[in-house]
């Protein structure tokens, strides 16, 4: 239920497979940008040049050289790939769906009524395809739809600006996922014996959420605070509460404590801003690397994933809870001891193994508070 934007003036299309020579005659600009055959694709005029130009290499190589396992999960570095079913995989990032999956997980567990017996297997299995494959899939796919012409500029051989998937295609995948998703949602509320749908309306809320996340005109991505504690909220509180809903109530103080956990996850999204600033900076987007520079950024982020969990642990210490608050406690000192070996020295050259990391303890932070309110 869970993931840049102004319109670029130019854009100067290089050739990947000839990255040495050097043209001195012609020089490709755009100068439209149309679906022919319900295709995107990019037109382009020649003009005269007097001097040599450069080809624009993008900043990873291209699909090509890639990876077929990097394809499957929806990462940067993928392979290229002809089957539309692949391709309509690798649009969805399977890669971004576990922490949806511990989220139900979590909520299950903070319910206190999950039982290990088969309907509440299968109640849990399709709250997690509901929160995976549906709902992220359909806020991954939406958001490399707006993203599109941005990608044909800095990744053009991406599925949506390569052409390899159809303008129609991808639509009606957005629809399909939606509607899935939602459908999914309207069953297991049947399923509970719910009198008020309360997992429909959280799956409602969480795909609009995800549509003024990556659509104009509020984009919310395009800001720092607002998309990163949106992003953090969609992957940590939402699932949390549609797994609680299913198995049980969901009550206010679940509701406070999920949403400040949200604030740990705009930490964690401030994260992977770090390796994209200089293009945020050229598209005008506000990160908060940009808003606030590097060094200051950093800072900002340690403390919304430390502070966050050490009021967690505070709460439960007050809630007359101390061995679970003792447990948050030892799960938060391997992440600082990672921040300041990895993260604080260099978050752009050290991101990958500071998350690898670190993030272990800190989902198991959050099974750990679950099953700390179930009891």
């Amino acid at each position: 239920m869970a993931s840049v934007l102004n319109t670029v003036p130019s854009l100067r299309i290089s050739n990947f497979n000839n990255t040495n020579r050097v043209r001195t005659r012609q020089v490709f600009t755009p100068s439209s940008v149309s679906f022919t055959r319900r295709r995107l694709t990019i037109r382009a005029t020649e003009t005269d040049a007097n001097e040599a130009v450069k080809p624009e290499a993008p900043d990873k190589a291209p699909a090509a050289a890639g990876s077929s396992f990097n394809q499957l999960l929806g990462i940067k570095g993928a392979a290229e790939e002809t089957n539309i079913w692949k391709i309509r995989l690798q649009l969805t990032k399977p890669v971004t769906w576990p922490p949806l999956v511990w989220g139900v997980v979590c909520g299950a567990a903070a319910s206190g009524n999950f039982h290990w017996n088969v309907e509440d297997v299968a109640k849990s299995i399709v709250c997690m395809m509901m929160s995976g494959p549906f709902l992220t899939g359909y806020t991954q796919t939406l958001n490399d739809w707006y993203d599109r012409e941005i990608d044909a500029m800095k990744e053009p051989y991406r599925p949506i600006p390569s052409g390899a998937i159809s303008e129609n295609e991808v639509i009606t995948q957005i629809w399909l996922l939606l509607l899935g998703g939602l459908g999914l949602a309207g069953l297991l509320d049947v399923w509970a014996g719910h009198d008020f749908p309360i997992i429909f309306y959280l799956a409602l809320g969480g795909s609009l959420l995800s549509y003024i996340y990556s659509a104009p005109p509020l984009k919310l991505k395009q800001n720092g605070w607002i998309g990163n504690f949106a992003l953090g909220a969609s992957y940590i509180s939402l699932p949390w509460w549609a797994g609680q809903a299913l198995f049980g109530t969901l009550t206010p103080d679940i509701i406070v404590l999920t949403t400040l956990y949200s604030i740990a996850g705009l930490g964690i999204a401030i994260v992977n801003d770090f390796k994209s600033i200089e293009g945020d900076r050229e598209l005008g987007l506000q990160s908060l690397p940009v808003a606030f520079g590097e060094e200051t950024a950093k800072w900002i982020c340690v403390g919304a994933i430390d502070i966050t969990q050490l009021s967690v642990a505070g709460y439960l210490l007050g809630a007359g809870k101390p061995y679970y608050a003792l447990a948050l406690l030892a799960l938060i000192i391997p992440q600082v001891i990672f921040q300041f070996q990895y993260f604080l020295k260099d978050p752009v050259k050290y991101d990958v193994k500071y998350q690898a990391s670190a993030q272990p303890f800190l989902v198991l932070g959050l099974l750990v508070t679950a099953l700390a309110t179930s009891h």
